[in-house]
């Protein structure tokens, strides 16, 4: 069985085919707080740096849709929350 940060990993590398990606879970900072709304413990929290091509001529919003939708299942499955920091190239680079 294959952890949340790796299927996380793999659906935006196939999905945005990012120049950097960086994952960090941070579950262990809300310890019990997907407990008390019913989620299981651990892998709930993440946040997502990724530079990727595909965000040229998007919105700061569109990003962020297009990401949770790619990840829709496993907002289904349990994400809690996802923090992101989404670029094009040219702004990773400036």
């Amino acid at each position: 069985m294959t952890s949340r940060l790796d299927r996380i990993r793999t659906t935006l590398e196939a999905g945005f085919a990012p120049l950097a990606l960086d994952i960090e879970d941070e579950s262990r900072r809300h310890a019990h707080h997907g407990e008390r709304n019913g989620l299981p413990a651990g892998e709930t929290h993440y946040r997502v740096a990724m530079v990727s091509a595909a965000f040229a001529g998007q919105s700061r919003l569109a990003r962020q849709r297009a990401v949770n939708e790619a990840l829709k299942s496993e907002f289904e499955t349990g994400l809690h929350a996802l923090s992101l920091a989404l670029r094009t190239p040219e702004e990773a680079a400036g």
